[in-house]
């Protein structure tokens, strides 16, 4: 392996890749510590750590790598592209146009979806930018400061010509990483946000260690647990279930071609890690919106915002119920089994046992419930790892025995449960999926690289395989 990542400096035309990729990751890290004009950044990030931690704006603040939590220039991230994308896909399914363009289009099409999907980003920029501004002009931190000290007109066109500008260049960023970088430039900027906030985590923990409030011994176990879930992770996104396709022999011309016998790689998580952004997007608005001033005044809304807080039971009965749901709709949109028996039918391949057509069809759909059933199950156990972890699994709000079950756990010493460790568990649900799956392509992308220019790749057994195989 020593060897192979010496072989990445060797080879001018990756070195370069991978020094521009570098370059670029930098420039998008400087960016997001250049304030907003306008904006009282200590007093924002003092309003975050109270109230909007677990919401909405916690969620778009962990893909901005903590932008927004102080409103830099590239406060709005790369998600407004990422929902830009999603939209398309979307509309794939019920507008012939976007459909043609995606499946007989080729490069071309391709290319004009790409450039519509800039077209809506920047519009989503807009949208979103004027609405931050609105809100941050009424916004009053904990202590009294106002966020924006001169809200004006001025501010709000200056704030969404900034933000719009920002988010565009993170576009712009992302896209040249993917053409003269290494690759996936989306998602490994994504990944650079997330694991920025790895080492003030650490720090954290240390801190709690040193202050008493946290054993040594508690933070081997937390290492140690870590690498196992990660381990875990790697095992579910690169597990496949090969179905055998076979082609029949065929005579075109003089000479007999076809006959040969393929695998189709069905992925054990063909989601991935979407189920769990569109459960997080959905189940925290509610939360944010209960939190208003003008409706926390009322006592049943307190009341009921104490039921969807996070970390409650009624969030984690939620979270889990909205991730299997958005897994099995998410991919029944980017996933056609229909479409696909019809091509293994035009082109003469067939399921050894099942009847080419409507057989075949029916087998992919069985076989994909079963994937999805058993994928479903690994998103709830991840997403809800981290919120045990953090929170506990408190059980007031059980209706009937959740007082007792509370206080017959405490009678047997087993208050660790409902409080939880209050540990910095920072790799967990979202953050987890997207750091371990962007590591995998990218290391396989890098070794396809080395393999392809004749130099052995980071395993001489076997190849290193990312989740699309």
């Amino acid at each position: 392996m020593i060897e192979a990542f010496q072989n990445l400096f060797r080879i001018p035309d990756l070195r370069k890749r991978i020094l521009f990729t570098f370059a670029l990751l930098a420039v998008y890290r400087v960016g997001a510590q250049i304030p907003t004009p306008g904006i009282d950044a200590l007093a924002l990030q003092e309003f975050f750590k109270q109230y909007a931690g677990a919401g909405v704006l916690g969620f778009f603040n962990l893909f901005s790598g903590g932008a927004l939590a102080r409103c830099t220039i590239f406060a709005l991230g790369i998600m407004p592209y990422i929902t830009a994308q999603i939209i398309f896909q979307l509309l794939g399914v019920v507008w012939p146009y976007i459909e043609k363009l995606q499946k007989e289009g080729g490069a071309e099409g391709r290319k004009k979806i790409t450039q519509y999907s800039r077209y809506l980003t920047i519009f989503i920029c807009v949208v979103q930018a004027l609405g931050i501004s609105f809100w941050l002009q009424n916004l009053v931190s904990p202590s009294g400061k106002r966020v924006v000290e001169n809200p004006s007109l001025g501010y709000h066109i200056l704030t969404v010509i900034v933000l719009t500008a920002g988010s565009t260049f993170i576009m712009w960023l992302g896209e040249q990483i993917t053409a003269r970088g290494i690759g996936n430039g989306i998602s490994l900027m994504i990944y650079a946000g997330i694991v920025v906030g790895l080492v003030p985590a650490v720090v954290r923990t240390f801190q709690q260690v040193e202050q008493g409030s946290l054993s040594f011994f508690v933070v081997l176990l937390l290492a140690a647990f870590m690498l196992v879930v990660v381990a875990f992770i790697v095992y579910f996104e690169r597990a496949q279930r090969k179905i055998p396709i076979q082609y029949a022999k065929r005579v075109v011309g003089r000479k007999m071609v076809g006959g040969q016998a393929v695998y189709f790689p069905l992925k054990l998580n063909p989601g991935g890690v979407m189920p769990i952004i569109f459960a997080v997007s959905l189940l925290a608005v509610p939360q944010t919106v209960l939190k208003l001033p003008v409706l926390a005044k009322f006592a049943w809304i307190q009341t009921l915002d104490s039921y969807v807080s996070y970390g409650t039971l009624t969030y984690l009965f939620f979270y889990a119920v909205l991730i299997a749901l958005f897994n099995y709709f998410y991919v029944s949109i980017v996933f056609n089994p229909e479409d696909l028996a019809d091509n293994l039918k035009k082109f003469g391949g067939f399921i050894p046992g099942i009847r080419p057509g409507k057989s075949t069809s029916d087998f992919l759909y069985r076989s994909l419930n079963r994937l999805l059933f058993a994928a479903s199950i690994y998103l709830v156990l991840i997403s809800l790892l981290p919120v045990i972890l953090i929170t506990g699994f408190p059980l007031q709000h059980l209706w009937g025995i959740g007082p007792s079950l509370e206080n017959g756990l405490r009678a047997m010493h087993f208050d660790w449960i409902l409080r939880g460790f209050n540990l910095n568990f920072y790799f967990g649900g979202t953050s987890l999926l997207i750091v371990v799956g962007v590591a995998m392509d990218t290391i396989q992308q890098v070794e396809s690289q080395l393999i392809m220019r004749h130099y052995e790749g980071f395993s001489r057994r076997s190849r290193v395989r990312g989740r699309r195989g």
